[in-house]
This record gives structure tokens, sequence and C-alpha cells, in this order.
């Protein structure tokens, strides 16, 4: 038996505090889909540190000190895993493991070439090509702004983030900010929300019976699915009218298929398909989601708003063109209100994992099998480790000793997320050229106010339209 911040005396699950289960489905009606991230956090405060969730007949122990949650990541991939249920539903949807999903050697497998791909010097090389990404959308923008049109900013955002990671990880141009076609984005878009409902739901009908939303569902991952063979097809090709490419891969999708070509890699073609699509859903929702956040609550904060426009216009100026990306070091307050978002609004707010052998989190043994759900977010909000730990302050990520242990947008341990560094190029990119180019008039929720947050798989901001007046005009 392994120990993590083992405390004695240690309890059982049983032994520990939680809300009231019913018998068969346990605590499960008590949870509302949509909001279970706030149920949890509910509950923590009422039952403190670790307590015990049903999930129909699943004990579920709940964590939110993060100390402990670090513990059970660090403890990845040989002590934890993410839920067996991930890898059964992922293969239903018809999709191989990429490294998201991906478990033990599979995941081994994979974990360098993906690294390798989304590595500051892969990034850096690739910057020329964010900069005609961000143009576009800059010239989308200024479009809407000629004409007085509120922007659909998780929208736009998303069309964003699917060019970007396309050309970075596949080589392929999209342009969907350019197109108003029936594009991949629409169809990635009903994706996440599936995959999210098939993980939370108490029985998988869909096995047995499937309704009018499962049938547009398989359409649309026909349709993604046609796309990305398409991908790997154009990559062959470059790659045999290019044989240098072999011997130094131009993005993920080349290294990909040189492992598979090789004896013994322990890598294959479904491989391939499965990081391709694991990349263009978690390189799309979540980087927008979180540029969507930062834009909502740097409107909320005018003083803040203000100092990001005043640091990014006199540090580039009104020309984006010559902007590079040495400059983004130049940036520490519009770094700061990116970590500020992350903190507050983190796309991912908790992470479950399942324990892979008999072992202890904090004072509480944890049988193998068991669910680990930690709550990522509640320490954060702390007002023991952030000085006023619910409101908006970027200014907190200027001091030195800034609790980032505490804060962990991006997990922690071995399984960190490879694509990091891309996402904050990325954000700060999409943020260089709004607050450069243009003044953000108003940023609207439906029921006015905090926007709602909605978890869909990742935590989304719900119904944000941006209304922008152009510095050009």
């Amino acid at each position: 038996m392994s120990t993590l911040l083992s405390h004695p005396p240690l309890r059982r699950l049983d032994q520990l505090p939680g809300p009231r289960p019913l018998p068969i489905v346990g605590n499960a009606l008590q949870l509302k889909r949509p909001r279970i991230h706030l149920d949890f956090e509910q509950w923590a405060r009422e039952f403190g540190p670790s307590f015990l969730v049903r999930l129909g007949p699943t004990p579920v122990l709940v964590l939110t000190d993060h100390e402990a949650i670090n513990a059970v990541m660090k403890d990845r991939p040989d002590g934890f895993r993410r839920p067996a249920s991930l890898e059964r539903v992922v293969k239903e949807l018809g999709g191989a493991q990429g490294l998201f999903s991906a478990e033990g050697q599979d995941w081994h497998h994979q974990r360098r070439m993906v690294m390798a791909a989304f590595s500051p010097t892969h990034v850096r090389a690739y910057f020329p090509a964010l900069m005609k990404v961000a143009q576009r959308l800059n010239g989308r923008w200024q479009k809407a702004a000629r004409q007085g049109q509120a922007i659909d900013l998780q929208s736009d955002l998303m069309r964003f983030t699917v060019d970007a990671i396309s050309g970075l990880a596949f080589g392929v141009d999209m342009n969907t900010l350019e197109s108003d076609e029936d594009i991949i984005q629409r169809h990635l878009d009903k994706i996440f929300p599936a995959l999210f409902k098939r993980l939370n739901a108490l029985l998988p009908y869909w096995r047995y019976v499937k309704l009018p939303s499962d049938h547009d569902l398989d359409r649309s991952l026909k349709t993604v699915r046609e796309a990305i063979n398409g991908f790997i097809d154009q990559a062959r090709e470059r790659m045999r009218h290019e044989p240098a490419r072999r011997e130094q891969p131009a993005n993920l999708i080349e290294a990909l298929i040189v492992a598979a070509d090789h004896p013994d890699s322990g890598v294959n073609d479904e491989v391939v398909a499965g990081n391709v699509f694991t990349m263009l859903l978690a390189g799309e929702d979540t980087t927008a989601n979180t540029l969507a956040w930062s834009i909502h609550l740097l409107h909320r904060h005018p003083a803040a708003l203000q100092r990001a426009q005043d640091e990014v216009r006199r540090v580039v100026g009104d020309d984006l063109s010559v902007f590079n990306m040495d400059q983004l070091g130049d940036l520490p307050y519009l770094d700061a209100c990116i970590q500020e978002t992350m903190r507050l609004k983190p796309v991912a707010p908790f992470r479950v994992q399942q324990a892979l052998r008999d072992t202890v989190v904090g004072d509480v043994l944890v049988p193998k099998d068991a669910l680990v759900w930690c709550i990522s977010r509640h320490d954060a909000l702390d007002d023991r480790h952030f000085q006023n730990g619910a409101a908006f302050m970027p200014e907190r990520w200027l001091a030195e000793g800034t609790a980032k242990k505490v804060s962990t947008p991006f997990g922690s341990g071995p399984r960190v997320c490879p694509g990091r560094y891309l996402a904050m190029v990325e954000m700060k990119v999409a943020m260089v050229m709004l607050l450069s180019q243009f003044d953000i008039d108003r940023v609207d929720t439906p029921q006015g106010g905090e926007a709602q947050e909605l978890m869909s798989f990742t935590m989304t901001p719900v119904g944000l339209t941006m209304r922008l007046k152009s510095r050009l005009s």
C-alpha cells in the first residue's frame, strides 16, 4: 500500500461525512449536470476538506485540500488514472485513445511525441502563422465593429483556437474565421457536451436506444472523423513529396505518422487519429473559454482593463504586423490577467481520478478502483491562500511568492497539460490583438451582470456577446 500525505489516525470512506444518500441512486439526484461543479463546491463548504459522495452505488472520495490533490496528481500514471468510464465512452463515440484518455504504456508511448510537438521551440517557429490567424480574427471583428454587430464571443474564439491548433499540430490552414459554411467547429461543439453527459449518466441508455440528439452526435462524429482522415492523408502526401520530413517532422501529426510507421513503436494509425481528435477538442474548448472569461472579467473591472490596455498599447502600438514573440515577455500585467482568470474561472474546476491500488490520501484509506473527486478551485478561492480570494485582482500575480501550487489550471504532476505553453501564447496573442485594435464597448450576458457558469466537460460562460469600437476609425 502506498501513502500520500498520511496523517494518523486513518479513516475509511464510510467514516467520512457527506450528504445523505438515497437508496440505489445515492446522491446522484441531488446533482444538476450543468452546475455539478457548484453543487460539489457547496457540499465542500458544508462537509470540509474530505467527504464522501455516492454516485449510484459508487462511493466517491471528494478532496478540496490542494496539497492532497497535488499528491494524487503526482501519483499518476502509476497510482491513479482517469476513470475507466472515460475510456469506455471515448471508444463508444468511435474515438481512438489519444494522450488525454490513454493510460499505462500507451500514455508513455505518446507523451514524448506530443510534448515535443508543443515545445517552446516549435511554438516559436509557428508564431508568424499564429499571428496570421490573429489578423483574420481582427478582420472579422473590424467588420462587426463597422456594422455595429454583436459578436458571439465564444463562437468566434473557438474558430480562432481551431485554426491555431490545426496549423501547429496538423500543418493545415483550416481558416474557419473567414468561412460561414458548415465548418468542423460546429461539429466539435457538440462532442464535448455529449461526452460529459454520458460520463455523468446514471444509465447508459444510448447502448440500447438512441435519441435524436444521439443520431445528431453520430453525424457530427462522422464529419470530424472524415476531416481527421483528410488531415492524415494530407500529411502522408507531404511526407511522400518531402522525405526530409520523416527525419524532422514539422508538426504533431507528422511525428505520430513517423512513429506509427516504425516497428514496435507502440503507435498505430488509430493512435494518430486519436491524438488528432484529442487536440482538436482540447485545443478548441479550453483556450477559447478562458479567453471568453478573461474578456468578461476585464470588462467588469474597468481599472484592470485600462491597465491592460495601456500596457499592450505601449508595447505593441497600433501596427500588429510588427509584433513579435519576444514582446510577449514585456506584457507582465496581461499575463497576470490571464493567470487571475484561470484562478477564478478554471475551465477544469474539478478533476476525477481512479485509484490503481490501495492507498492513503491525507488521512483517508482509499481502496483500489475508488474514485477521487478533486475540487481544484476550492483552495484557489480561499482567503488563506489568496488575499480577498473571491476578487479579481491581477496584480497579485506580479508579487513574489504567489502560491502557484494552489491554482493549477493546467493540472500538476507527470500528466500536466502538454499544450499549456501554446495555450498561454494563443491567449496572449488574442488579447494583444483585441486590446491594441479595439475598445470594448459592451460585454453582455443573457441575464445581465455576472456570466453564469455552465459545466459541459469544461466550464463555459453562458451566452456572452461583445460589441467593439475600432481604434482605426
